[in-house]
C-alpha cells in the first residue's frame, strides 16, 4: 500500500487554521504553517509538521506568546538584538532573516540576534528567503533551557545539538547547508526512542559515559547524552563548533545558560551578506557556481551513485512533493487530526482520498 500524500497548499492552509484557532494572528499563523510544511517538503520530517502539536500545546499552556512584537534590545546600523518574548520562533526568525537581508543591502552585512525566541524549527527552511534575493545567509540556533549533548571528553549533557545553516546563491540552485554540532538531533533521538528502534551507530553515551546505540538514554534519569559531531574519535570538532554556536546565539544576544531559563525556546543568530558590496554578485555566483559544479562532477567513490551538493536532495524532494503531494511521516497526520478535533478544524483529505 502506498503512503498517503497531501497537497502542500492544503497542508499549509490546514496548519494555518490550526494556529489561528490556537490564538495566533493571520501573519504569525501563516508563516509558522508555511515554514513547517517547507521542512516536510524538503524531507526534514522531524522538524516539519511533527512539531505542530507541540507548538499548539505550548500556545494553550501560555508558554508560547501569541500576540505582540519582539522588544528591541539594541539597534546600531548593520546589527540589532531582539527579545523575542517567546513569540512563535518561525515567525520571529523569518522576520530576522528579512531584516538582516535589508541591512545587508545597505551595509554589505546585516545581523540580528534574538533572545527568548520560541523554538524555530528547521533552519534550512529559512535559507532561500535570502538566496532568492542574491544574499548569502548564516543562521544558528541553540536552546539554553535544554541540555542533551556533553562536551567532548565529558558525560554530563550541557549543550543542545546546536544547528547551523548557510545558504549560498550560485546562479542556479543554491547551496543549502544545514548541519549540527552533534552527530544527531534531539528530534531523531526522540523519534527512535518512541518507536523502540535502534540504529547501527553508537551515537549516544549513557549516564556513565559508555557509548551506546540506544537513543532512549537521553530521556532516562540520570540522562545520557548525544555525542558531538565527530563522535568518540574526533568529537573535539563538534565540541568547538558547539561552543562557537552557543556564543553567537547566547552571548551576543545577552541571554543564555547563565540565566538558567526553563522555557523551551531558542537563542538565534542571523547574518546576511550582500555579495554586491564585496566582489560583486556576478563574480560571487561565478565562483560559488563553479565550486558546486566541480563537486557534482567529482568521480563518485565505489558504492556511491554521484556526489551531491548540500541542498540538492532537499530541493529534489521538494519539487517531487509539490508535483505529487507531500508524504508525511507515519503518525504525524494522526497527531494533527487530534489537535484538529480539539480546535474544531477539518483535516485535509489525502490526494485521491
Amino acid at each position: 500500500m502506498m503512503a498517503e500524500r497531501y497537497e502542500a497548499t492544503g497542508l499549509t492552509a490546514f496548519a494555518t487554521r490550526l494556529f489561528e484557532k490556537a490564538g495566533l494572528d493571520s501573519e504569525k499563523a501563516a508563516l509558522t504553517a508555511e515554514l513547517l510544511v517547507e521542512a516536510d517538503l524538503m524531507g526534514h520530517t522531524t522538524h516539519g509538521l511533527q512539531l505542530a502539536p507541540g507548538y499548539l500545546k505550548k500556545l494553550a499552556a501560555g508558554e508560547m506568546t501569541a500576540e505582540g512584537e519582539p522588544e528591541i534590545v539594541a539597534d546600531m546600523a548593520a546589527v540589532a538584538t531582539w527579545d523575542g518574548r517567546y513569540l512563535p520562533g518561525l515567525w520571529l526568525t523569518s522576520r530576522a532573516v528579512d531584516e538582516a537581508v535589508r541591512r545587508a543591502k545597505s551595509f554589505g552585512v546585516g545581523a540580528v540576534t534574538i533572545r527568548r525566541s520560541h523554538h524555530i524549527g528547521c533552519l534550512a527552511a529559512f535559507l532561500t528567503r535570502a538566496t532568492d534575493q542574491g544574499c548569502m545567509l548564516m543562521l544558528a540556533s541553540s536552546d539554553p533551557s535544554v541540555a542533551s549533548v556533553a562536551p567532548f571528553g565529558g558525560r554530563q549533557p550541557l549543550f543542545t545539538p546546536n544547528p547551523v545553516a548557510c545558504g549560498i546563491p550560485t546562479g542556479g540552485d543554491p547551496i543549502l547547508i544545514d548541519i549540527s554540532a552533534s552527530v544527531t538531533t534531539n528530534g531523531l533521538s526522540g523519534r527512535l526512542a518512541g518507536e523502540g528502534r535502534r540504529l547501527p551507530f553508537q551515537w549516544w553515551l549513557d549516564a556513565d559515559g559508555n557509548p551506546t546505540d540506544d537513543s532512549a538514554v537521553i530521556e532516562r534519569d540520570p540522562p545520557g547524552s548525544i555525542l558531538p559531531m565527530g563522535g568518540l574519535d574526533h568529537g573535539h570538532k563538534g565540541y568547538g563548533l558547539a561552543l562557537m554556536i552557543e556564543t553567537l546565539t547566547q552571548a551576543l544576544s545577552g541571554f543564555g545558560r547563565a540565566d538558567a531559563p526553563t522555557t523551551w525556546g531558542a537563542s538565534v543568530f542571523v547574518q546576511a551578506f550582500d555579495p554586491a558590496a564585496f566582489g560583486g554578485l556576478e563574480a560571487f555566483e561565478r565562483q560559488a557556481g563553479w565550486l558546486a559544479d566541480a563537486c557534482r562532477s567529482n568521480p563518485p567513490r565505489p558504492g556511491m551513485e554521484k556526489v551531491r551538493v548540500p541542498g540538492d536532495a532537499a530541493l529534489a524532494r521538494k519539487r517531487r512533493a509539490l508535483a505529487e503531494g507531500v508524504e508525511l511521516y507515519p503518525g504525524i497526520i494522526g497527531a494533527l487530526a487530534a489537535e484538529a478535533g480539539r480546535l474544531g478544524v477539518t483535516p485535509p483529505q489525502a490526494i485521491g482520498g
